[in-house]
């Protein structure tokens, strides 16, 4: 494996560098450093000025509109985005629905739908998890019933990230009881704005609105919505969550919030600690290592041989990872983590903060990466999957 990038990697990386040092405006590059509350229309402006470029769906081929990037550059284009402060891109629309339109959608779904995803103009929210089957998802219990040319959707999601935001939502629904559970599993794509969809907000112990539950009441929804086939819904819930769980990883991400780590641990005067800079240092060789296991996937991807199936791996240690730098920005704060001030975590906010304005959001990023461990698969079920089908 050669983990040195080439002459023509490092120009495309300037190249990244200097187009988002341009575009990437500062007052959301702001908020991202210091863990300010980010807007619909910060994330939405920031995706519609990728969009425009062509690189809202920067993993995506050149016959679907994307910039047909191998693995490094994607990578390096990730990373590149994560330093300068860039928000995540909202990743339900361009990285998880769309390879799955494109890798088993018709043709006309594939005009219908990319575009508006590609442009970052149509927010798509995830319709996966349920009150009863969130790690063990295909115990699904959504029905989609077919008459006719439509199905009729009855159910309930939860954990929608997002959801108060979503025009459309693509679903795991069960249109069959026979056989194994995931076999009776198919994907469908819904108008949210449809009759019978209810979001209601789950406030999160930060009082912030991250997640929510979705109701089906009788939706009707067209039978041309369907990707693929009917009941083979689980092999493209598959195919998305590899995309999301190396998305879960998140490593650029970790690298950015490392060197925020230092700088509050500077500011707080506890760098000089010994026993605390260990802390930071343990961490740091954890970060590299997992780079270190990206580029290694990204490697045999370059060199077309078979990468081990390690989707699963990299969520582990990634969400792991991001428990660990948000725990020790709080340990560094000590008791000025402490104080709850919702304002606080606006940017421009002219109230009196409780210490530094550094400490304001760390309590609330701590509470709030308490999920990384469970979503898109609990670290767990994780461990099993990668006991047998990596260790054998």
């Amino acid at each position: 494996m050669d983990l040195a990038f080439t002459p023509e990697e490092q120009k495309f990386r300037e190249d990244i560098r200097a187009w988002v040092h341009e575009n990437l405006p500062k007052d959301i590059s702001h908020k991202v450093h210091n863990s300010l509350h980010l807007s619909r229309d910060d994330m939405q402006r920031w995706a519609k000025i990728l969009g425009k470029k062509g690189w809202l769906g920067y993993g995506w081929p050149k016959e679907f509109g994307g910039p047909g990037w191998n693995a490094v550059q994607k990578h390096l284009f990730e990373e590149e985005l994560a330093l300068a402060g860039a928000p995540r891109v909202v990743p339900f629309g361009p990285v998880m629905v769309a390879p799955v339109i494109m890798a088993f959608g018709n043709a006309e779904q594939q005009k219908r739908f990319l575009p508006g995803i590609a442009s970052g103009e149509v927010w798509w929210s995830q319709g996966y998890s349920e009150p009863g089957s969130g790690s063990d998802l295909a115990s699904l219990k959504t029905r989609a019933e077919r008459k006719g040319d439509k199905y009729i959707v009855n159910g309930q999601k939860t954990w929608t990230t997002l959801a108060q935001y979503g025009e459309w939502i693509f679903c795991l629904v069960r249109t069959s009881t026979e056989g194994k559970p995931q076999t009776g599993i198919s994907f469908l794509l819904i108008d949210m704005k449809s009759p019978g969809v209810t979001v209601r907000p789950i406030i999160m112990l930060d009082g912030g609105h991250e997640v929510n539950e979705v109701f089906f009441d009788n939706v009707e929804v067209p039978a041309e919505n369907l990707i693929g086939e009917e009941n083979k819904g689980w092999t493209y819930a598959k195919h998305l969550l590899s995309h999301e769980r190396t998305n879960i990883a998140d490593v650029n991400r970790a690298k950015r919030e490392l060197e925020r780590l230092k700088r509050i641990a500077k500011a707080e005067g506890v760098y000089d600690d010994m026993r605390f800079r260990d802390e930071i240092a343990k961490l740091e060789v954890d970060v590299v290592a997992l780079e270190m296991l990206v580029l290694r996937v990204l490697s045999a991807e370059k060199s077309g041989k078979n990468s081990l199936d390690i989707a699963g791996l990299l969520k582990i240690r990634g969400s792991e990872i991001q428990q660990r730098y948000s725990e020790l920005m709080m340990l560094a704060c000590g008791p000025y983590a402490v104080p709850f001030i919702r304002e606080a975590m606006e940017a421009g906010w002219q109230g009196e903060y409780v210490g530094a304005a550094h400490c304001a959001p760390l309590a609330a990023t701590y509470f709030n990466m308490r999920k990384t461990t469970i979503y898109g698969g609990s670290n767990e079920v994780q461990r099993n999957i990668v006991a047998q089908t990596v260790l054998g």
